[in-house]
C-alpha cells in the first residue's frame, strides 16, 4: 500500500506543472522572447507569440519536467508558424527584394516590415529577420533549434527536400552577407567559404539564444 501511494506520488510530481511553466518563461524570458522575434520578425507580433507560447504550454499535454524548456521553445514555435504561415513556394523570393536596413515590404510573408529600431539589434539577429519567412523558419528549426530535417518538415508541414533547399538558401545568403563577414571572429572575408562563415555564424547566434535573462 505504502508502495502504491509512493509510486503516484512519483508519478504525479514527475510532470511539469503551470508553476514550473511559468517560472521557465519568467527565467528565460529574454532568449524566449528572442526566438519568437527571429521567427516573427515583428516586436508585437513576438509578444502575442510568447503570451500563447506560456499559455499553450500551462494549459496543453502533461510534460515531463525534463522536457519542460524543450516544450515551452517548441510551444513558441508552433505558434509563430500558425500566426506567420510559412510555405515552401516563398522560399526562393529573390534577395534583392530586401533593402540595405534588412526590411521587406510585408512582415510574415517577406521580411522584417513593422520591426522598428532595427539598429538596435546585431547583424546576425539582422541577417535572419532580413530573410524571406520559410527560410527563416527552416533555418532557426532545423539549424538554431536543432531539430531533425524530419521533425522540422512535419512542423513546418513540407517535404524535407523543401525543408533543405530552403535552409541551403539561407545560409547562402547569410555567408554572403559582408558585414557578416567582417564581424566574425577568425574568419578572412576574402577566402571563407559560405560554410565556414555560417558555421561561425551560428555559433554567435546560438549563444545569444542561451543567454540567459
Amino acid at each position: 500500500m505504502l508502495g502504491t501511494n509512493h509510486s503516484a506520488h512519483h508519478n504525479s510530481t514527475a510532470y511539469a506543472t503551470s508553476a514550473d511553466f511559468c517560472r521557465i518563461f519568467e527565467s528565460d524570458m529574454n532568449r524566449l522572447y528572442l526566438l519568437a522575434f527571429l521567427l516573427t520578425t515583428d516586436p508585437p507580433t513576438a509578444e502575442k507569440c510568447f503570451v500563447l507560447g506560456l499559455e499553450d504550454s500551462k494549459n496543453g499535454n502533461l510534460v515531463f519536467k525534463d522536457w519542460a524548456q524543450s516544450w515551452a521553445r517548441r510551444s513558441i514555435i508552433a505558434n509563430a508558424i500558425r500566426m506567420i504561415h510559412p510555405r515552401p513556394q516563398l522560399a526562393t523570393v529573390d534577395h534583392q527584394s530586401v533593402n540595405e536596413s534588412g526590411t521587406g515590404e510585408q512582415a510574415g510573408t517577406g521580411h522584417a516590415a513593422g520591426v522598428t529600431h532595427l539598429e538596435t539589434f546585431s547583424e546576425e539577429v539582422m541577417a535572419i529577420i532580413a530573410l524571406p519567412a520559410f527560410q527563416r523558419f527552416a533555418f532557426v528549426t532545423s539549424v538554431l533549434e536543432g531539430y531533425s530535417n524530419r521533425e522540422a518538415s512535419l512542423l513546418l508541414d513540407c517535404s524535407v527536400i523543401e525543408l533543405v533547399a530552403a535552409r541551403t538558401h539561407a545560409l547562402e545568403h547569410i555567408g554572403g552577407r559582408p558585414e557578416l563577414h567582417r564581424k566574425l571572429a577568425g574568419i578572412d572575408a576574402t577566402e571563407a567559404s559560405l560554410a565556414d562563415a555560417g558555421a561561425a555564424y551560428v555559433k554567435r547566434v546560438m549563444s545569444l539564444l542561451a543567454t540567459p535573462a
